[in-house]
């Protein structure tokens, strides 16, 4: 039995269809646009068309940008010779915020994964490597420390070490605030291994 008109349907149902948007929150969202003014409607139609028609990747990192060249990129504040590698822009928008990496990245819009079928051809690993040829003194891999994130950096390493180019690896352990009851094994093995001189 439908409960709601198909207009309504329609737009749950592509509300739904969203990253981590689940049928309540697709409902909710429905109701709250259905409720706004129509200008404010349009003014969010006007403005996700314009995202996607205006948005591409930057031609040096490929990072998400309305730009040829991203901000970060074109700064001269920027170290242009260290390129930290993240695995989307949301990962290069965190270290962002913390204000203290002063050099460049190279976002790759995912991670190599044999189970889904995703591979190194499938990642902007190719665009990663011809910034290489030019001035580079350090690769800082940031991926994430899940499987398909380890394999990712693994893989970057071995292409980039042949080069002379340092490579480096984030930390990764005990997050701040963490209780060591219920850090996993390998996060706790990586803590040890990992840690620092006080």
């Amino acid at each position: 039995m439908d409960y709601y008109s198909t207009q309504i349907s329609k737009l749950i149902e592509e509300l739904g269809r969203l990253p981590g948007i689940g049928a309540k929150s697709a409902q909710r969202l429905a109701f709250h646009i259905i409720n706004m003014p129509k200008e404010q409607v349009e003014h969010l139609a006007k403005t996700m068309l314009d995202a996607r028609s205006n948005v591409k990747y930057c031609k040096v990192c490929q990072t998400l940008t309305d730009k040829e060249i991203c901000p970060i990129c074109s700064s001269e504040k920027r170290d242009q010779k260290v390129i930290m590698v993240v695995e989307n822009t949301r990962d290069l928008a965190a270290y962002e915020k913390t204000g203290k990496f002063d050099g460049v990245y190279h976002v790759l819009h995912g991670a190599i994964s044999p189970m889904l079928g995703i591979g190194p051809q499938d990642i902007k690993l190719k665009e990663l490597m011809l910034r290489l040829q030019g001035d580079v003194d350090e690769v800082i891999i940031a991926t994430n420390s899940s499987l398909e994130g380890e394999a990712t950096a693994m893989y970057i390493s071995k292409l980039i070490k042949p080069a002379g180019i340092k490579v480096s690896r984030i930390a990764s352990g005990v997050p701040v605030g963490g209780d060591l009851e219920y850090i996993d094994e390998v996060t706790l093995l990586r803590a040890l291994d990992g840690r620092i001189q006080l």
